[in-house]
């Protein structure tokens, strides 16, 4: 940890302020150091939402647009009880054999 950082929790455990009316908490899972013990600062991380993947966020977008597409098709949702295990492994057989010919079509077509 760096000396700034110490110095500073050493601070609050004494009840130092330069405001002595103020009251300010703060979430100690949001003091980050950088690598370099405080030498530079790459980021705040105040504030800051979580970042976001934009592939992860097309495809989770794309997996709520083919859930609709299954439910509004076949009136049910992944969460039916009328399939026994072999009946979903026979599915699950069969999108993985479609998946196969369509990478040789495409293998195909790079030639």
């Amino acid at each position: 940890m760096s000396d700034s950082i110490k110095k500073w929790h050493e601070m609050q455990e004494a009840g130092y302020t330069k405001y002595p009316d103020i009251k300010v908490t703060i979430d100690p899972s949001m003091i980050h150091e950088s690598s370099d013990e405080g030498k530079t600062v790459r980021s705040r991380p105040f504030r800051e939402g979580p970042k976001k993947d934009r592939f992860v966020q097309q495809i989770k977008e794309k997996f709520e647009q083919r859930s609709q597409t299954g439910i509004n098709k076949y009136n049910t949702t992944l969460e039916r009880d009328d399939l026994s295990i072999v009946d979903w492994l026979n599915h699950a057989q069969e999108e993985a054999m479609d998946l196969a010919l369509y990478l040789e079509v495409l293998k195909d077509k790079l030639k």
